[in-house]
């Protein structure tokens, strides 16, 4: 079943691991999900999230979707699904949405008015074309992103191999005792890392000017942890100076309005964003390491597990918050500093890895959404271009 969670994390769905349900056999005909369907949030805690699109690219199990989603489907002989996608992404097709919405005590657009929306329709060659060039750079961000899962898995097992199963380098020579090996450190996380809250704002003090400072609040963060490319704002406010982060430096995030508390306790590693760094926001608070290697820190905030326990005292009805102030007070288990800089040697090279190809997806971010605008007003003719499809799109249209 595709609910708000993976409508927001995921814009064009890959059959990713979800919720199951039962359905009866009437349900399923009358509530399913096919390939290329278009999936919008009728009900959002906040206006902007109100009829936000999403695509289903690949559905290979039966599928269904939640009571607060709209499922669109278009005739593919009249029109481009995919087109229609890139269209609502737009400023266009997004500002025709919110002109939809309903605030009450959330906001909310019917699917009656969806129905009725006016919207672009240039011919249905010139929307296959103008949205193989989108899917193309998207075809590219989606497979760095995979690299990246890759690499992030490589870390996360190693990490596992030494400090979970405790398989470390040398281990044979290291007595246990009961459950620790001799020479780790247990005491509370403040002995190892103080916190920096973040800084509160307005929502008129985020802006898309590059000419401020980069903001990083929960859309910067991936559900279940590590840092999101797409999810950067600019902030113009006031701050102090140890609100910036800069790379390599440990943010976590303690509020959360994902239903199954996919972010609350969850770890990102900043990325290189500028000379300028970024200013956090009050729904996050960076980790400042001092008795601990930064890049071990990470990895035990992201590996060890202490995120699922440390959610568990985040409290709220619509959206939860954890005290900051509770998650220095936790104890934890460290190992050696000679055994931390060693993990740090190895898996340092794989985050750079990963920092590259995610700068790459962000300029990759940067010419899609420039070119998007212009390509879904037809501004930037495609009538006379030979395209060649993306593999995303080949299946259903020939090579």
């Amino acid at each position: 079943m595709i609910n708000m969670g993976e409508l927001f994390a995921y814009p064009r769905l890959f059959d990713p691991d979800m919720e199951r349900v039962k359905l009866s056999e009437d349900e399923k005909a009358t509530f399913n999900v096919l390939p290329l369907d278009l999936l919008f949030a009728r009900q959002s805690l906040v206006a902007e999230g109100a009829g936000k699109c999403c695509i289903a690219l690949k559905v290979e199990v039966p599928t269904t979707f939640e009571s607060h989603l709209i499922r669109v489907r278009l005739d593919p002989s009249q029109c481009d699904p995919l087109f229609y996608f890139y269209f609502f992404k737009s400023g266009t097709g997004y500002g025709a949405i919110q002109t939809l919405v309903n605030q009450v005590s959330a906001a909310g657009i019917r699917g009656s008015d969806l129905a009725k929306l006016k919207v672009l329709y240039p011919p249905l060659d010139v929307q296959k074309k103008a949205a193989a060039i989108l899917s193309a750079y998207d075809d590219l961000i989606e497979n760095n992103q995979q690299r990246i899962a890759l690499l992030e898995a490589i870390a996360e097992e190693l990490y596992r191999e030494w400090f979970v199963r405790l398989r470390f380098a040398g281990y044979g020579k290291v007595k246990v005792i009961k459950g620790v090996p001799e020479g780790w450190s247990f005491d509370k996380g403040a002995t190892f890392f103080g916190l920096v809250k973040g800084k509160s704002y307005a929502g008129e003090e985020l802006t898309e000017d590059t000419e401020h400072m980069p903001f990083v609040n929960l859309k910067s963060f991936n559900r279940g942890g590590g840092y999101r490319e797409d999810g950067l704002k600019y902030y113009s406010g006031r701050y102090k100076p140890e609100q910036v982060v800069r790379q390599n430096d440990v943010v976590m995030a303690v509020t959360d309005m994902t239903q199954d508390r996919a972010v609350v306790g969850r770890v990102a590693r900043m990325p290189n964003l500028g000379k300028k760094g970024a200013v956090i926001s009050l729904d996050t608070v960076k980790l400042v390491p001092k008795n601990i290697n930064k890049t071990f820190l990470y990895a035990y905030m992201r590996h060890s597990g202490f995120a699922n326990f440390i959610k568990e005292f985040a409290n709220g009805a619509n959206v939860l918050h954890l005290k900051p102030d509770l998650i220095p007070q936790q104890k934890i288990v460290i190992p050696t500093e000679q055994l931390q800089n060693r993990f740090a040697e190895i898996v340092e090279p794989i985050y750079a890895e990963i920092d590259a190809l995610g700068e790459s997806n962000g300029h990759l971010m940067k010419m899609r959404d420039a070119l998007l605008p212009r390509l879904v007003s037809a501004k930037l003719s495609v009538s006379n271009l030979d395209i060649r499809f993306p593999p995303s799109m080949v299946e259903r249209v020939g090579p």
